[in-house]
């Protein structure tokens, strides 16, 4: 990703109340934009217009409360496990659940199968909702509520490969004890399938979080390009084949994206 930003004005980021809340802000806002690689100390403060000490100073807090975290290895700057928790606690003030519903509804009745929403929570997908179609046999096995590593269910997968290399890695070794449970599946298998859904554009997984139920994914993504939750459509898997595989994601497409445009409002 190139390094670029609308440059803020070093009045704007001036010393003091307001104008301090302004410069972090600015900052972490510059961290999520370039969350896939990080960004250097000399990049924040050329990019935020900040005078280096200044730079300094703020990083050094914002890095002592977990806002933001730095590589050792690369000395670069990303945000930290704080955002995360805050991204999470204000979750359902956004009320996902109500935003995504008429989504899962024209999937459900387009597809005749069982749409589903996924959350990240932690190393997990989060049931969040789901609708089931008119075909005979649905799948609902999965219920509003649970939890399962992310990467066992498509939801899950679609999420874990939209993450950043670094916290891709934090998954992998944060689940590979728990995944023996799903169908055999094991950390190589689990990367397997990550690098498949980043070549092919979408999530495909089966026999995994439930025996003979195949299903596709999507992540909705913020403005950042971040991972904030995931749809999902399940079918027995003699119904889920490839080809059917390549009729239902573009359905999943036109409604993760839909999402991703009321969240952006």
């Amino acid at each position: 990703m190139d390094i670029k930003s609308t440059p803020t004005s070093r009045n704007d980021l001036g010393a003091g109340g307001t104008q301090g809340i302004r410069r972090v802000v600015a900052l972490l806002r510059l961290l999520a934009e370039h969350r896939d690689r990080g960004l250097r100390f000399t990049e924040i403060a050329d990019l935020c217009g900040l005078e280096r000490p200044t730079a300094h100073r703020v990083l050094k807090a914002l890095e002592a409360e977990e806002m933001v975290a730095r590589d050792p290895a690369t000395r670069r700057y990303q945000l930290g496990a704080l955002v995360f928790e805050l991204g999470l606690a204000a979750a359902p003030q956004f009320s996902l659940h109500d935003l995504c519903a008429p989504s899962l509804q024209r999937l459900a009745d387009q597809t005749g199968d069982t749409s589903f929403l996924f959350i990240r929570r932690g190393h997990d997908a989060f049931c969040v909702s789901r609708t089931q179609g008119h075909f005979q046999i649905q799948t609902p096995v999965v219920p509003v509520g649970s939890r399962q590593p992310l990467g066992v269910n498509a939801g899950g997968l679609a999420i874990l490969a939209a993450l950043a290399e670094r916290e891709q890695e934090e998954v992998f070794a944060a689940v590979a004890p728990r995944l023996t449970a799903y169908g055999n599946l094991d950390e190589k298998g689990l990367r397997d399938s990550v690098s498949a859904a980043r070549a092919c554009g979408f999530a495909s997984i089966g026999e995994k979080a439930v025996p003979g139920v195949t299903a596709v994914g999507l992540p909705v993504l913020n403005r950042f390009g971040m991972p904030v939750a995931a749809l999902t459509i399940a079918a027995i898997t003699s119904r889920m084949t490839p080809e059917r595989q390549q009729e239902v994601v573009p359905m999943l497409q036109r409604e993760v994206e839909e999402i991703a445009r009321l969240l952006d409002r």
